[in-house]
């Protein structure tokens, strides 16, 4: 079944539609959160570490989130669990902008983190346990596609609704997402394997064991490692995105621009990364991906012109985020069915861990006085970690199926 023929196939689409769209609102809260922090900065005036420190909150709610979430889709169904970790962060999100101090701030971007990070890999087994093997890569890449249009709605939300109504205004567009889930809780079908095979219960004990088993654990030490270098490097990144570009001298307005921009190039990098990722395999396109992520990083970090810093940008987004689909697309075809939540929601919160340190980091070094080009060879680093591990760790998975 060809890229076309699966978009044509009524069933799959509307799952993948569906599903997409709770991606897509994830994207979009995750963005306008990058672009909040740069407009709280000049309004409450947070110094670096206090930025660093409301995204790694953020961060460390994703990462209980996944584990948690990941446990009980195991255990009581991949819809029911997408659900509720969807009007979670919504809630949460909206109550957000209700915020009077940087704490309580701080505590309502836990609990949104916790449905933000919940949701993924949760949506990313479902589809992926509902599309017939030979598409399924395919399929979880233009998934994680949706990402960029979330992400490209956030940018244009900043844009003009931060400048002319104020970041309150853009937590308040973000809890829309609550009315969608009474949609979703009628368009979409738990997945075939799961339903098939319910009657196997095992607890968490059991299926922590199962994914460090003898048969499971090189993926699994493979997996964590790819997702925590991966995490760990996006949103070291791009949640500073908005305030690095205020950092190279350019205003508020302009930078929320040159984001934008730059977020579009988003598209190309999963689209070319779902043709790629079903003709020459998982791990080519992650370890050919991510290696030219690292470059465009180092590129970025040393751009001295808005042509350049736009061009530059455009790669790291194009490069980085074609690897995220193909990395939430290789993740589910390393486990069974009966502890696949699991295993991906373990190895999501493991680089959640990531996610935490990045942004801290980058504030901290930031603080400290060290330059954007040393920072970002930080992150250069530890793409390059994540694409070897991968290249000599991991195992193709292309047209296995993971239950056989």
């Amino acid at each position: 079944m060809s890229q076309t023929t699966l978009l044509r196939d009524r069933k799959q689409r509307k799952l993948l539609f569906s599903a997409g769209l709770s991606w897509l609102f994830d994207a979009m809260d995750v963005g306008i959160l990058s672009f909040i922090v740069a407009a709280l900065s000049v309004e409450w005036g947070l110094g670096a570490q206090q930025i660093g420190m409301l995204t790694a909150i953020n961060s460390i709610g994703m990462a209980v989130g996944a584990a948690v979430a990941g446990s009980l889709a195991d255990r009581y169904g991949r819809k029911s669990i997408l659900l509720w970790t969807l009007l979670i962060f919504s809630v949460a999100s909206g109550l957000s902008a209700l915020a009077t101090s940087f704490i309580v701030l701080c505590l309502l971007r836990f609990i949104t983190g916790f449905g933000l990070g919940g949701e993924l890999p949760v949506a990313s087994t479902l589809v992926s346990e509902s599309v017939p093997a030979k598409d399924r890569g395919r399929a979880i890449v233009l998934l994680e596609s949706f990402w960029a249009g979330g992400w490209i709605l956030a940018a244009l939300i900043s844009y003009f609704i931060i400048p002319a109504y104020g970041w309150r205004m853009a937590f308040v567009i973000g809890a829309l997402p609550v009315f969608y889930a009474v949609y979703l809780r009628r368009s979409i079908q738990d997945s075939p394997r799961f339903v098939a095979q319910q009657h196997i219960k095992l607890s968490l004990k059991e299926r922590l064991a199962s994914i460090w088993s003898v048969k499971n654990r090189r993926s699994t030490i493979a997996l964590w490692i790819l997702w925590f270098t991966v995490v760990f490097s996006y949103y070291g990144m791009f949640l500073w995105l908005p305030t690095v570009m205020v950092m190279k001298g350019y205003d508020l307005v302009r930078s929320f621009q040159y984001v934008l921009i730059i977020t579009l190039a988003q598209l190309p990098g999963y689209f070319t990364a779902a043709y790629f990722i079903e003709k020459f395999g998982r791990k080519f396109v992650l370890v050919t991906y991510l290696l030219l992520t690292a470059c465009s990083a180092i590129w970025f970090s040393n751009a001295d012109s808005a042509g350049m810093l736009i061009a530059a940008g455009m790669s790291l987004s194009f490069f980085n985020l074609g690897a995220w689909g193909a990395m939430y697309a290789y993740t589910p075809e390393l486990y069974p069915t009966a502890v696949r939540a699991t295993g991906v929601g373990f190895a999501a919160s493991f680089g959640r861990v990531g996610g935490v340190i990045g942004p801290y980091l980058v504030g901290m070094l930031v603080a400290k006085g060290a330059s954007i080009a040393a920072v970002f060879v930080v992150f250069f680093v530890a793409i390059v970690i994540g694409a070897f591990t991968v290249l000599f760790v991991g195992k193709e998975t292309k047209g296995i199926d993971p239950d056989l």
